[in-house]
Formats: structure tokens, sequence, C-alpha cells
């Protein structure tokens, strides 16, 4: 049996970890796939989509710049897609409509309750920025029933807009937003959401939000302590940790869409990891 295409497109995408995680995954499970990068021009996103699944690609991830593109372009949303306003997976379905879904929120929930084992029903949570990647994860952090979820952005209009957006899905939770440096009690859990790490800067907020008991989770991730992990450690913080974990499970739950085999996510973050 020939091997199946699919690929990760972005720009810039040569520091793509994909191909690996889900050539892993195909040796793993034995599925026929084979999986590449695809860097796309800024302005030619939809048609380096279309000639990918008419030349016979089976499915596609979507990362920088073009994950708002990507749900743009699809005739079909999956429901955890929809809201997230951005996808990271595309297929084509059996009618041969492009369907886009968002794994990203499913991938930091994995990682978060399974590989590190932390309790998200009732918790108090703080998670830092309002753009795309903290849009991509609020539904499904909500459906686990924290006690309260607040958003913490340099802009605060920008936080109160994904508070409004998400209110229908807070059920028993209570979603707040606020600046920065406006919280000053610690929490259960903070999530940085910002890409500040990425740029070895911190977003300003008040240490006073970390006790020793809070878990401190970074998205951004790096063979090296991140900064915002960093500052946690030096300002209390014992648990953090940083977001290759979500990485690799925002793949096995984009793998699961596409072949309906779960894959196993330990070996793949280990290998990843030891480097």
């Amino acid at each position: 049996m020939s091997n199946e295409q699919y690929a990760v497109v972005g720009h810039p995408i040569n520091h793509s970890k994909s191909p690996r995680i889900h050539s892993l995954f195909a040796k793993q499970t034995s599925e026929p796939v084979e999986y590449t990068a695809i860097q796309a021009p800024l302005d030619g996103f939809a048609d380096t989509v279309r000639q990918f699944f008419e030349g016979g690609g089976k499915g596609l991830n979507v990362t920088v710049p073009f994950k708002e593109q990507a749900w743009e372009l699809a005739d079909q949303r999956a429901a955890r897609a929809e809201k997230a306003g951005a996808a990271n997976t595309l297929y084509q379905n059996s009618e041969g409509q492009l369907v886009a879904d968002n794994t990203d929120g499913q991938g930091l929930v994995q990682d978060l309750t399974v590989n590190h084992g932390i309790q998200l029903k009732n918790a108090n949570i703080l998670i830092l920025g309002a753009g795309g990647a903290v849009r991509g994860v609020l539904g499904p952090l909500l459906a686990q029933q924290p006690a309260r979820l607040t958003i913490a952005n340099r802009t605060v209009a920008k936080a109160e807009a994904l508070a409004t957006l998400f209110a229908d899905e807070a059920n028993v939770t209570k979603l707040s937003a606020c600046g920065f440096n406006e919280p000053d009690q610690s929490f259960d859990l903070i999530i940085n959401g910002t890409s500040a790490s990425l740029q070895r800067d911190l977003p300003p907020i008040n240490a006073n939000v970390i006790a020793v008991d809070t878990v401190v989770y970074d998205m951004m991730y790096s063979l090296q302590t991140t900064t915002f992990n960093q500052w946690a450690l030096d300002s209390g913080a014992v648990r953090v940790f940083d977001g290759l974990g979500m990485l690799v499970e925002q793949a096995a739950e984009s793998f699961r869409v596409w072949r309906g085999v779960q894959p196993d996510t330990a070996p793949v973050i280990d290998v990843l990891r030891n480097d």
C-alpha cells in the first residue's frame, strides 16, 4: 500500500517539528502516512491548499501565519474550530468539501490533565494574552469547568471581547478580563498564551500571582527553560511546564481526526525532549 500524503503549511516552516512528530506516529501505528512541510507564499495560502488537495493530499496542518485564513477558507468547520476563529487541521469530507478543525485546545487540556496530572475542574486559572493562541484554547479549557478563568492582556478591550465571545460556554466558570498588572492574588494555574518568551520578554504581571503550589505553563517550548517559566521559578513556583507536550498532543489529535487511530504520545514527547 502506497503512503498517503499529509503536510504542515506555514511561513516560515523549516523549524517545524510536525514532520518528525507525524513520522514517529506513522511508524508507531503502522499507518501509511507520508508527512512533509510546505512553505506557502504569504499571499498564496489558498492556492497552496487547493493544489495540495487536487494533487491527492489527504490532510494539512496549518501553522502561523495562516490559521485564520484556513478557518475562512473552509466549507465546514468542526464545532471547536468555529468559535476559535482559527484552524490548524484541514481535510476533505466524502463530498469533497474542505473541513477545518482546531486541535490546539484539546492538545493543551490533554497535556495538562493526562501528562502532568493537573486538575482543571474547580481550578482558579489565569491565562495571559488575548490573541489567536488563547482564543483557540478557551473553549476546551472552559469545558473542564474551572471555578474561575481570568483573561489578562495588555489591551484590556481585547481580553473583554474574548470573555464576551465565550460567555455562553462558561457555564459554572466565572469568566473575567483585566490588564496584565491587575491580578494580585495567587492562582492554581497560570498559562502564558503570549509569544513573549520567543523574544525573551515577559508580560508585565505581578509576582503575587505565584504561590508555592501554583502550576505555571508556557505555551511556547524550548530545550532550555523558557523566559516566562524562569521568571515563575524565580518568583517561587515549583511546577513549571512548557508547550512541547501540547505540540505533540495537538498533532496526535489531528492524526486521530485524519486516520481514526490514536497514537501514544508519551514516547514521542520523550524523543523530542531528549534530542
